[in-house]
Order: structure tokens, then sequence, then C-alpha cells
């Protein structure tokens, strides 16, 4: 059966089927598409399966074109997980956040694997994309799978293979960033390699689903770690009168040992601010204390309070306090230009300035209204920013810098301006202007 699968998968006739069609799902159903395989998606949220069936997209850097193509090339979306015995590989990118004690939760990846096991069949390969702790794929996937009657390695395949999707990065895309793959066994490696190399231009072989999901903690808490150290760096510099970003890219010049990562309110996304704790997690199983990396969450996760301190001090300078003050926050996604707003420092944020007694309201190009989020509630549209609107808040706080902002507009129009990205350090003498 494994035979006939790889068959299938190198002459792109088999079916794929994607369970999850967010920021990771969508875009690998697309490139599936452009390759001609048959795709079906899956997710629990009808209000995506409606809006694929229209044709229209639910994501910013995704244009609706891109699902019209999708849906014309026969792609088809669905919440009826029957439909798993029509489909010959299983990619399962479902989330795996962390719950109320910084821990990992994987109900997500859990709840689906039990919903397509009664569905599985002999042949089938089951990907699991998801970002989770080292062991995960063999101690809590396969057994469940098994459940089934069908042997891993035998009847059916199992690896593991971490998303690195990154949105809106235009240097990259899901063809040209390379799969690390691991299989249960090394038949299911096999697979797993022809399961994604007809749409990837570069497949990474590893030993094991273990080593895969150590790859992917390792790459995230190396970003999370470096962001840790420049932050602190940061406060230092700040404390001395030095600017950091000029210290930054004068030792970027460096051909060789140095790699630049720049200081902000915080981290975001759905991987930097969750991954570590998955790792130092598990590690406790072994009796091993990741000092270094939960020091640097715990850098990076005080980064919204310090910012909290300095706004402080600007509207000091006029005599007012954070209670009671109008703040306007710029930029409330995670990171510049996308519309993601998972773990976004800027929420962490607007929520302090709430607590301490502040007036917050935010405007975001690419947010227009503050969506549902599942531990964050604010009931906001973004603002419209001309000169009067920006001069009627007693302080502007940039923690997204986004490029379609005017920042002439904003720095001409600010009462009070505090910059957490370094946008305006070459305005040093602009009265109205801090950096946090």
């Amino acid at each position: 059966m494994m035979e006939n699968l790889i068959g299938s998968l190198n002459g792109k006739t088999a079916t794929i089927g994607i369970v999850g069609l967010g920021y990771v799902g969508l875009p690998l159903a697309i490139r599936y598409a452009e390759e001609n395989f048959k795709v079906v998606g899956f997710d629990i949220d009808q209000s995506k399966i409606d809006k694929l069936e229209a044709k229209k997209s639910y994501i910013e850097h995704i244009p609706s074109d891109a699902i019209e193509e999708l849906v014309d090339k026969g792609f088809s979306a669905t919440t009826d997980f029957t439909r798993i015995t029509d489909v010959d590989a299983i990619i399962l990118c479902v989330p795996t956040p962390l719950n109320k004690y910084r821990e990992p939760d994987l109900g997500y990846v859990l709840t689906t694997v039990e919903t397509i096991t009664p569905y599985l069949k002999k042949g089938h390969v089951v990907s699991l994309e998801s970002t989770t702790y080292p062991g995960t794929t063999e101690e809590e996937l396969m057994p469940r799978l098994e459940k089934s009657g069908l042997t891993v390695g035998e009847d059916i395949s199992l690896v593991f293979s971490p998303e690195r999707e990154d949105p809106g990065r235009k240097s990259h895309s899901t063809r040209t960033i390379p799969k690390v793959v691991g299989g249960q066994t090394p038949k299911c490696l096999e697979v797993g390699m022809a399961l994604y190399k007809g749409v990837i231009d570069e497949v990474v072989p590893v030993s094991s689903t273990k080593a895969a999901e150590m790859t992917k903690l390792l790459e995230n808490i190396h970003r999370a770690v470096n962001i840790g150290l420049v932050n602190e760096i940061k406060i230092v510099c700040d404390k001395m009168g030095i600017d950091v970003f000029e210290v930054i890219d004068a030792a970027a010049t460096k051909p060789f040992g140095f790699v630049p990562y720049y200081p902000g309110p915080g981290i975001g996304g759905h991987c930097i601010p969750i991954d570590p704790f998955y790792l130092t997690w598990k590690a406790r199983e072994y009796g091993v204390h990741t000092r270094f990396i939960e020091l640097a969450g715990e850098i990076n996760g005080n980064m919204p309070a310090y910012v909290v301190k300095k706004i402080a001090k600007a509207l000091n300078q006029d005599q007012k306090s954070i209670n009671g003050s109008k703040i306007l926050v710029l930029g409330i996604s995670y990171k510049k230009n996308i519309d993601d707003m998972r773990e976004s420092p800027s929420v962490f944020l607007m929520e302090r300035l709430r607590d301490e007694g502040a007036e917050v309201s935010y405007s975001d190009p690419h947010v227009p209204v503050f969506p549902k989020m599942r531990e964050h509630s604010f009931e906001l549209s973004s603002v419209e920013l001309t000169p009067d609107k920006l001069n009627s808040f007693d302080c502007i706080v940039l923690a997204t810098d986004h490029e379609k902002f005017d920042y002439d507009l904003i720095q001409k129009n600010a009462k009070r301006l505090v910059d957490t990205r370094g946008k305006y350090r070459n305005h040093k003498d602009a009265p109205n202007l801090s950096r946090a």
C-alpha cells in the first residue's frame, strides 16, 4: 500500500487532505493545487468554508484571486470529516497554543486525530505540521491512530514536518522554504519525502519525528533568545543615553559572527512566544531546567510593561498621568504589513494601558475591526489618521511599524509620540518624541 501511495504522490494523482485552513493550511492547499493535486480542505469553522466556496479570502496576504484559482482547480472545503476516506494524505495544520499555566495545549491536535481515526484506511499517510514538543508524534499521535486497527509503518505512514510559514514575507514562499521531514519509521520517512517533494523545492530528511519536532523548536527559540537579548540591551542603552538602533546597525557591518535582531514592545505570532515553553515543559520530564530559554521569555514578556513606563514618563512632561489620558496605539498585528493578531504584544500593551485607566484606541490599516480573540476583548474599530484626530490624543504609541502609516503626518500632529520600533530614530530633536 505504501508503494502505491508513493507512486501516486510522485505521479501527482493522489488526493491531499489538509485539516485546518488558517495561515499554514490555506497556503499549503494553494501550493498543492498549483501542482495539479486534487485537494480537500477540512475545518471546523463554517464561516471559512463559506468564504472559500464564494472564492473569497479571509487572510489579507492571500488575495481572493488565489482562492478563485484554487477552487477552479477542483479544491473543495468541508466540515464533514467523513470525507477523510476520500483522500490519500492527511496533513494536520491545527493550532497548538499554551494553556493559562503556560503549558502545552494539544487539545486541537488530539481532538483532530480522534476525529479522523475512524476514517483511516490502509495506505493513508498522516503528517503533523503543528509545532509541538519532541515526542508528541510518537507518544500521542501514534497510539491514537493505531486504535483504528492499522499499524504505523506497515498499514499507514506517520510523519512530522514542521510548518515554516512567515506571513507577509515576500522574499520566500511555501514552495521555496525548505521542508524538514521526520518519519516514525524509515518507510514512513520515504512516504513523507514523496508527500512534499512534488510541491517544495527542497525537502530535508531527519532521522526521526523527534528530531523534526526539536528542529522547529530550535528555530524559534533561537529567535526568542536573540530578541530577548536585544530587548535587554535596549533597556541598558536607554539608561546610558545610547541609540540602540545605531549600535545594532554598526555591529551588523561585521561580516561574520553577528546577526542583527531588533527590539520592540515584545514578541508575537504563533511561534516565538509559544514554542520555547513547549521545550521547557518537556525538558522538566528529563530533569532539565532550561534557565536560558526561560530568562529570554521573561524579558520578552515584560516588554509591554516597560513600554507602559515609557508612556507614563512621556505623559509626565505634560503633567498628565496614564489614568484618564486618551492613548492611540498604532499597529496591533504582531508584525508589520500583516493582519495576524496572534499573541500580539500590542494587545498586551493595550490591556495594560486600559488597566491603568487610559482611554485606549488603535489604528491599523490591516485590522479594521478588533477581532474576537480567546483571551482578549476590545470593542474597537481602527481610527482613521487625520491631523485633527491625531491631535486629539494625549499620547500616540507606535507599536507595529506598518509601511502604510504616514509617519510624517503622525509625527507632525502628535502631542506626544512614543516610538517602540525605532522608526523615528532620525528625529532625535523632535520635542514630542520619546523612544521605548
